[in-house]
């Protein structure tokens, strides 16, 4: 197969995967993954592989194959994986879980490299642009930032006690971060560069984007300057678009009928994947707030999508 230019692919509570070509919306390849759901999945940058989270295990499947078989399974976890990403040259790979950990894992060796103890289920974690530092939140409310460098916490907070934070964002520059929660609240804060081991989180704004839960939050790349935006995808069956400047309303997407539980931007911004508990998944314009196109072919909730449409982004 010939490496594709875009790389869309979704994964349902059917024990599916599903590749999709983005304009036309045709299925063309399905992976059966009958071990457990698949709660997260992520490309890598160069776009030959695909990370699939699922319990407990993290599969690598061959984005250029029609194998149905993973390439590699990253196993250490004891609980459902709910985050995992890639560093910007595609060495290693971080995964955060339900089991209290947050893990690194080198894919040019065997096994675990690291591992970091959170002390509660993580639900997120997120690369810095830095590349030294993730930050995880977990199902206790806090976040904690490890530093790769001094192998350590670095910081912690608590947005709101006993409240779980569901999803993390950081802007593509270090500039700010997004901490959204299961009660329809976002968390912002400027990222100020203090020592050289530390990350300082100066609170900016609170923003009440939902009634429900927000499942993600997801702040806008690069390529989208010089517009900002923050997208929210909630249990209301909504997606929200928000201009970071002043976290003003700028578009509702409406048209899923159930929770939305991920998305993901176009490498300019100028598009939004979602994926519903609705079986589909749906490409919108950000400008318009409109659905362009509807991703259907999975039989039960589709729970995540990952989208590479960009160049392979140089570190």
């Amino acid at each position: 197969m010939s490496q594709p230019s875009v790389v869309l692919a979704t994964a349902s509570y059917d024990h599916t995967i599903k590749f999709w070509e983005a304009k036309s919306a045709r299925c063309y390849r399905t992976i059966q993954y009958p071990e457990s759901q698949v709660n997260r999945l992520e490309i890598t940058p160069d776009k030959r592989f695909l990370a699939a989270a699922g319990n407990p295990h993290i599969r690598l499947f061959d984005i250029n194959s029609n194998s149905p078989q993973p390439l590699r399974s990253f196993d250490s976890h004891t609980n459902n994986v709910m985050a995992v990403g890639f560093q910007c040259d595609g060495n290693w790979m971080y995964s955060g879980s339900e089991d209290g950990t947050v893990k690194i894992w080198d894919l040019r060796a065997p096994g675990c490299q690291r591992e970091y103890e959170s002390r509660a289920a993580v639900n997120t974690v997120v690369l810095h642009p830095n590349q030294t530092e993730l930050i995880s939140g977990d199902q206790n409310g806090n976040i904690r930032v490890w530093d790769l460098r001094a192998n350590s916490c670095s910081c912690e907070l608590v947005p709101e006690v006993d409240t779980a934070v569901r999803s993390l964002t950081v802007m593509w520059d270090g500039s700010l971060i997004v901490a959204a929660n299961n009660r329809g609240t976002c968390y912002v804060w400027r990222l100020l560069r203090g020592t050289e081991t530390m990350t300082n989180f100066e609170p900016l704004h609170k923003l009440q984007a939902h009634d429900g839960y927000i499942l993600k939050c997801l702040l806008s790349p690069e390529l989208c300057e010089p517009n900002r935006y923050l997208a929210t995808a909630s249990s209301d069956h909504t997606v929200k678009i928000w201009n970071v400047d002043g976290f003003t309303l700028e578009k509702t997407l409406i048209g899923h009928e159930r929770w939305v539980w991920d998305c993901v931007f176009s490498v300019d911004g100028a598009f939004l994947i979602t994926a519903s508990s609705d079986t589909t998944a749906r490409l919108w314009s950000t400008s318009t707030g409109k659905d362009i196109k509807v991703y259907q072919g999975h039989h039960k909730a589709t729970v995540c999508c990952a989208l590479h449409d960009g160049p392979e982004p140089s570190c």
